[in-house]
């Protein structure tokens, strides 16, 4: 199982934002280049955040991206779920359609069991919790 670029640039362009929130709007390109991450692929992914709410957007010359929601608010899973969609470690989890053979699967049982594990610890982890973390990290 493996997470998508996505999720994870996601989740780094919230936490840049966030650590770098002076009131003022920080630009794409600032965001881009801290995380070296393409500015075509994550003004898509910002978009999706926007969509979601977590972030707002301004435009014009000092224009660039604010965060709407509070950190402590925000956890991965919404962030990664903003991006990717709903998780589970296999398709059959989320819609047992999926599979002839889900309804008497006992590896299916385990994977759901797997995926409810791994959305509890993403759910544990909020953005506020990843500023502390970083700013312990690399103190100022």
């Amino acid at each position: 199982m493996k997470l998508s670029t996505r999720g994870r640039y996601a989740a780094r362009a919230l936490l840049d934002l966030a650590l770098h929130d002076t009131g003022a709007p920080v630009s794409l390109r600032e965001i881009a280049e801290r995380q070296g991450i393409s500015a075509k692929y994550l003004d898509q992914i910002l978009s999706q955040l926007r969509h979601a709410g977590y972030i707002r957007a301004s435009r014009g010359s000092r224009g660039g991206f604010q965060m709407s929601a509070d950190p402590a608010s925000v956890t991965l899973l919404d962030i990664v779920s903003a991006v990717e969609g709903r998780t589970a470690i296999v398709d059959c989890v989320l819609d047992p359609t999926r599979c002839d053979r889900a309804s008497d699967c006992v590896t299916r049982e385990v994977w759901r069991e797997v995926s409810e594990a791994m959305d509890r610890v993403l759910r544990a982890i909020t953005l506020a919790d990843l500023m502390r973390r970083a700013r312990k990290r690399h103190p100022r």
